[in-house]
């Protein structure tokens, strides 16, 4: 199942296809596939090129590493992401190497190697959804993170799936058509909300 966004400009088709979908096959994914995504994450900008990221990872070829993982996320994200065959968790380093000060450009670095992650499994023909609603404090706990480290976002991963597994309200999510914000609500200039007037044509 596709879902293109339907875009006001070109952009490339990568960027179209992905989507967070909550319905996933039972397929594994390849070894040498995961590979290529932590590789993309590698290579993602970084502030100082500190490259703050992990990624704690367990899929379904271990039972009891995935279902480790898999608790720590909120019951409403444990109903559809079980059934994903990879998941992971993304932890960012706090404080930059060299000095030991804080990074606040952490959490950003780290949700650009995710990005970089994810247009590279869509390219592999994978789907990914990222989850906000995870416990930081037991992911710390049981897989002991250490302090100056905090764990940011779960990432269920794998193959796209019949939306037909998902319980009703969650199929009609899916299938529903997807929706973002006009460019001139979020491309400012002169001051704070007056949209850029290359956004709104006045500066063409």
């Amino acid at each position: 199942m596709e879902k293109l966004a339907e875009t006001q400009y070109p952009i490339h088709g990568l960027l179209r296809r992905r989507w967070s979908p909550r319905a996933f096959s039972s397929r594994p994914v390849e070894p040498d596939k995961l590979r290529s995504l932590w590789e993309a994450a590698r290579w993602a900008p970084s502030s100082y090129n500190e490259q703050p990221w992990s990624f704690i990872v367990a899929t379904k070829d271990d039972e009891a590493e995935y279902a480790r993982l898999l608790s720590c996320l909120v019951e409403g994200n444990i109903q559809w992401a079980q059934h994903a065959p990879v998941l992971m968790v993304s932890v960012a380093r706090l404080s930059f190497e060299e000095d030991g000060k804080p990074n606040r450009h952490a959490f950003h670095d780290v949700g650009q190697a995710v990005s970089n992650l994810i247009v590279q499994a869509t390219a592999l023909g994978l789907v990914v959804h990222q989850m906000a609603g995870i416990f930081p404090d037991k992911i710390r706990e049981l897989y002991g993170i250490p302090e100056g480290y905090e764990a940011v976002a779960g990432i269920a991963l794998g193959y796209p799936g019949d939306p037909e597994i998902l319980p009703e309200r969650l199929r009609q999510r899916e299938l529903a058509p997807r929706s973002r914000k006009p460019i001139r609500d979020f491309v400012f200039a002169g001051r704070w909300g007056r949209p850029s007037p290359i956004v709104t044509g006045d500066g063409s």
